[in-house]
Parts: C-alpha cells; structure tokens; sequence
C-alpha cells in the first residue's frame, strides 16, 4: 500500500508541473518565457552536475547492510553535499565576470542547491522505506513549488520575479520537510573520510550518464534559441517542457517502485531463468507505459494546443509538438531501460557511452533537420527526433547483452493505442472533434487492453498463492 500511495505522489507531481508550465506560459511574455525556460534547465544542470553523484551513492549504499552503518553513511553523505554546495555558490559569484548578471547568478546557484539537497533528502526517506512521509513530501514539494512560482509570475509577470517565486518556495519546503522529518534522521556519528572516496567513486561515474542526459536537452534548447531567437523559440521551448516532463516523472515513478527488486534479485541469484522474467516483465512494463503515455499526450494534443495554450505560442507548439512526443517516447527509453544490463553489472563506461552517443545524435540530429529543412520549429525538432531514433536503434546492443523474456502482448496494444491518436491526429484538418474523438475512443480501448494485459500477465500471477 506505501508504495501505491509512492506511486500516487509521483503522478500528483507529473499533474502539478504539467499545469504550472502552462500557466507560467500564459503569464509571461515569450522572450520571458524562454529565459524562464532556460533557467530552468541550467540550474537543473548544475544541481545534477554538483550533486547527483551524492544522491546515486546514497541510493547504492545507504542506509547501509550492518548495524550502526546508517549514521556513519549519512554523515558522509552530509558532509560530501555541504562541500558541494559551497562549490556550486562559488561557481555561480564566479558566473559574474563572465557577464552573467548578479541575481540571475545567485538565484541559479540558490535553486541548484535546494534542488539537490531536497532530491537527496527524498532518496534518503525512500531508501529507508519511509514512504509514507516521502509521499507526504513529494506532493508537497510539487504544490508549494508551484504555488510559489505562480505567485511570483502573477506578483510581476517577468522572468526575475518568477525565478524569485520559485526560490521562496524552495525555502518554504525545506522548512516544511524539516518539520515533517524533525524525530528522524537525527543519530549522531563520526566522520569517516573512508566513505567518502568510495561515495565518489560510484557516483561520479555513475552520476556522469545524467549529466549527458541534462546536456542533450540544454544543447537543444540553446540550438533553438539561437536559431529562432527568444521569441521564436518560445513555443518549441514550451513543447519541450511540456511533453517531455509527463515521459520523465511516469518512467521515474515506475523505476522507483519496481526497479530496486530487480536489482535485489540480481544481486541474490544472478541471471536465473526467474530474474529473466522478472526483468523481462520490466522491460515490459517500462515499454508499455511509455508508449501510453505518448498515446495519450497524442490524444489530446489538439484540444490541448488549441484551448489552453497562448495565442502567441500556439502555431509553433503544434508545429513542434508531434516531434518532441517522438524524440521524448525514444529518449525515455534510452535513458532509463537500455543501460539496464550495464547498471546490474557494473559496466560504468558502457552507461556513460550510451549517455554521450544520446546526447551528441540528438543534437547533431537537431543541425541536420535545420539544414536539411527551413530551420523551423518542425523541422529541428524532426531531425532531433531522428537522432534519438538512432541512438536508440544502437543502445538495443546493451538491452540483450543480459537475456530476459519479453512479454509482448501488452506492448503491441500500447504500440497500437500509440497509432491510433497518431493518425487521427494526421487528419485534424478534415475535422477537430472526429479527430479528437477518434484518437481519445481508439487510444484508450487498446491501452486499457494493454493494461488488462498486464494485469492477466503479471499482476495475476504475482498475487496467486
């Protein structure tokens, strides 16, 4: 039930960000927009460069496999965020001699540092099976982000006090998760310098893949800006976050709740004839979902691009949003299932490779659409589309270096509930409802069949006694 309830956070957060950008994007003006949007991917950067190797250290070796190892692990991963920390606010005062105004700085240092010091607090309730206040605190993070960052947009519809709003909001929540956690996470230990160099030595390799994955994005949210400039671009740069973001929170919260047995049955028994299903199962899983959940982003994206977002960024996001649903269905795949075998083995430099090969075809993919084409929105994201495509055709190589048994039916349903609302969605221009109707009707019948699936396939089977 406490991971059900896990679950339910992670799409209450999926719900929160989806409504905020399209409210962010109705208040501010799009060369606003799109330095908000900017900001956002940098100091999410910065957060992952600073500070992701802490958290994968903590979701490797906290709480810790012996008695009394818990304190001395958080310690060390006390002690390995503060230096971050400081490092990160040092970097961002030095970002001002290279032109970079002062409060954009500040702020962006500010933001990478809750951000950081919030995801690694939430692994460390995750990890420690505390699930009932890790779902209390992500809900709760998601709605006082939001709240602030409306806030600050509607205080001043500009970049700077949007920015500002999300930073008191940041504040707010660390005071509230400070409260919520106040009787744990409180023994005392020593420090053992010993921990941190094995912390750093995971991490660092392991956190190098997601600094790649950050990287892809940033590289083409910039070819846009410069391509189209702020306003140009602003509607691309709206599709990007907008579509992706669904793609990334489902594919985590799926990860959350069953990736850690698959590891556990690893680690235990090694590649048995049972760990092949068991992997093969969430291969399954992460396929499907992520397949539907394109299919439903593709069932409503008229309605949604004609009735909610702005004037202003309408003709761009629609022209650019097909692509973005392709480039974000086969970059959620690369990134989260591909690397799966190199993860369980320990093969770092195969994760990293499979990173790098993402994000250098996805933007290269980008440049070749815009020069093969007009340089529109269409047509760059297209070509990023088209390298995500191949970068995934290539990491397929990594999926079956570990044998699993695939369970096809319920993916060939999602494939199809996939193609429905794509097709239907080619013809909006004979008729906006037939189209809409077709593909929400069409998508959902054979995704609830998908799900049906599963349910007979897997969940049947696990609860038999």
């Amino acid at each position: 039930m406490a991971k059900i309830v896990a679950l339910a956070a992670y799409f209450y957060q999926a719900a929160v960000a989806f409504g905020l950008l399209i409210a962010v994007a109705h208040l501010l003006k799009p060369a606003d927009y799109a330095a908000y949007s900017l900001f956002i991917t940098i100091s999410q950067f910065a957060a992952i460069f600073c500070f992701e190797w802490v958290r994968f250290a903590c979701s490797r070796f906290y709480p810790g496999s012996t008695p009394g190892s818990e304190a001395l692990e958080r310690k060390a991963l006390g002690v390995e965020f503060a230096a971050c920390a400081a490092i990160c606010l040092i970097a961002a005062s030095a970002s001002i001699f290279f032109s970079v105004p002062g409060d954009i700085a500040v702020f962006g240092g500010l933001v990478a540092i809750l951000q950081g010091g919030s995801d690694l607090h939430l692994t460390m309730l995750r990890f420690r099976q505390e699930f009932r206040v890790f779902s209390r605190l992500q809900g709760s993070r998601a709605t006082i982000l939001a709240v602030g960052t409306l806030a600050g947009a509607i205080v001043a519809p500009t970049f700077a006090s949007t920015v500002a709003g999300l930073l008191a909001g940041y504040v707010t929540y660390g005071f509230w998760a400070a409260f919520l956690t106040r009787n744990s996470l409180r023994e005392a230990a020593s420090f053992e310098p010993v921990l941190v160099r094995k912390h750093f030595v995971y991490g660092s390799v392991a956190a190098s893949a997601s600094v790649m994955g950050m990287l892809a994005p940033l590289g083409l949210k910039s070819i846009l800006t410069a391509t189209l400039g702020a306003s140009g671009a602003a509607g691309g740069l709206l599709a990007l976050d907008l579509l992706q973001r669904p793609f990334v929170l489902i594919v985590s919260a799926l990860q959350a709740i069953q990736y850690p047995d698959v590891v556990a049955a690893y680690d235990r028994e090694g590649p048995t004839p049972a760990f092949r299903k068991q992997l093969g199962d969430y291969y399954s899983l992460l396929t499907g979902l992520t397949l539907m959940t394109a299919a439903g982003i593709f069932a409503l994206l008229q309605p949604l691009g004609q009735w909610v977002i702005s004037a202003g960024l309408r003709t761009e996001f629609l022209a650019a949003a097909p692509f973005v649903i392709g480039l974000a269905t086969c970059r959620a795949l690369t990134s989260n299932m591909l690397p799966t075998p190199a993860h369980l083995r320990h093969r770092l430099l195969a994760i990293f490779l499979l990173a790098l090969l993402d994000c250098v075809l996805l933007n290269a993919g980008t440049l070749a659409g815009g020069y093969l084409g007009s340089f529109g929105d269409a047509e760059l994201m297209a070509g990023g589309m088209i390298g995500a495509l191949i970068a995934m055709a290539i990491g397929v190589k990594v999926l079956v270096s570990l044998p699993f048994d695939f369970v096809w039916q319920p993916v060939l349903l999602a494939a199809i509930g996939l193609a429905v609302p794509v097709l239907a969605t080619a013809g909006f221009h004979y008729s906006l409802w037939l189209s809409v109707s077709v593909g929400v009707f069409g998508g959902a019948l054979f995704c609830l069949l998908g799900l049906y699936s599963y349910f007979v396939t897997m969940f049947r089977r696990q609860v038999r006694p």
